[in-house]
């Protein structure tokens, strides 16, 4: 097949769960396939997306010159000024380039492609045909914002977080409908998408894992018990930790006063600086070059989210490093786990706690169940089957 993909951005550093999924699926899409990948190119980006390594998952590269400025900063406040006058909520009005939309318009006349690809509704507005696309969608992006107002820690953000709610859920319903077919990362994204748009051709794609890469090395130094890992510029990850830490950590400090906690993700927020700062036990290493020695070195893995949409790439890479997983059942949405059983799933404070300590004063309970897991999502899940899920799709 010959494949135009689109998408917001290039696709590393991968520091992002919607980078690792398309470039997963992408490199594998790759090797069988042709593949012209069109997206936005911020140089100006902290830790811009680089376009260098893009033959590693497409035939050409397009990129297009855009400035998305960050959050909290003076171009961000005057894009959402600029937004406020357009039908368009701010999520996609960030993302909207004529010259992309001019871009992929020559692109489709002059090749002939077998199937056309928008990665994340973000540059949905630049497609001129919605009706020959496939909409591969991570979230449900009205879903994820609803739950973003609800947790919010000030009137401001949650004012905010819910007038982009309300923006998108019919905008992204109208995008839905009109694609060829939308691509969803769990059945109950495409659930919700059916029956909340009444989008009727959505079918679902898992998620995978690299087996490979996360397979445990022989040679890692302790790096704590519990260990969290995602981007810590995220908001959904941020009230995750402060959760945990003020509702959760406390019980399990009355049991194991010298339990410790790593949080190992870019970027982390001033906010979980401070966090690290009140408490020697807790240890925030920012940005790093490889996550896997943190998940090899910790005794369990913490999935404490209230906020998400559709799965979490963090558990089944804590399966596949063989390292248990204890989460909320937000945080493992979507995924094939059984609580008890290949993972443990709790919502309360108190819950949550006893799980944790449960498998910390147990080393066969976790190498038990760290087994089960690695076990399913080795026969299910690996990027080379998912990857095929999708070719067949398109």
């Amino acid at each position: 097949m010959k494949i135009l993909w689109v998408k917001a951005d290039f696709l590393h550093p991968t520091t992002k769960g919607g980078r690792i999924r398309s470039l997963e699926i992408l490199k594998r899409l790759h090797r069988r396939h042709e593949i012209h990948y069109v997206a936005l190119d911020d140089p100006w980006a902290r830790e811009g997306a680089s376009l260098a390594r893009a033959s590693e998952y497409c035939s050409q590269a397009y990129p297009i010159p855009h400035w998305a400025p960050a959050f909290h900063t003076t171009g961000f406040r005057m894009q959402a000024l600029g937004a406020m006058f357009s039908n368009l909520p701010l999520a996609v009005f960030r993302f909207r380039s004529e010259a992309m939309k001019r871009q992929i318009e020559m692109l489709m006349r002059r090749e002939r492609f077998d199937s056309v690809v928008c990665d994340f509704l973000f540059p949905a507005s630049n497609i001129p045909d919605l009706g020959a696309c496939v909409l591969f969608q991570h979230n449900v992006e009205a879903v994820l914002w609803g739950r973003l107002e609800k947790h919010a820690r000030s009137r401001l953000r949650r004012l905010y977080f819910g007038s982009q709610a309300r923006r998108l859920q019919p905008y992204e319903a109208a995008v839905c409908r009109a694609a060829k077919r939308v691509v969803a990362v769990s059945e109950p994204d495409a659930t919700t998408m059916r029956s909340m748009y009444g989008a009727s051709r959505v079918a679902a794609v898992p998620t995978g894992v690299d087996l490979d890469y996360f397979k445990p090395s022989q040679d890692v130094r302790p790096s704590g018990d519990l260990v969290f890992t995602g981007s810590m510029d995220w908001e959904p990850n941020v009230d995750g930790i402060h959760w945990f830490v003020d509702k959760v950590l406390p019980a399990i400090r009355r049991r194991r006063p010298n339990c410790s906690v790593t949080i190992a993700g870019r970027m982390p927020s001033r906010d979980i600086h401070r966090v690290a700062r009140r408490d020697a036990r807790i240890h925030v290493t920012g940005t790093v070059p490889d996550i896997r020695p943190y998940l090899w070195g910790s005794s369990v893995s913490i999935v404490p989210l209230r906020i998400g949409g559709g799965t979490r790439l963090k558990i089944y890479e804590a399966m596949a490093a063989k390292v248990p997983v204890v989460s909320t059942a937000v945080g493992a949405e979507g995924l094939d786990v059984r609580d008890g059983e290949n993972i443990q799933i709790a919502d309360a404070p108190a819950e949550f706690a006893e799980r944790c300590i449960a498998l910390l004063d147990d080393a066969v309970a976790r190498k038990r169940m760290a087994s089960v897991a690695w076990d399913r999502i080795s026969s299910c899940y690996s990027w080379e089957v998912v990857s095929r899920k999708f070719e067949e799709l398109l």
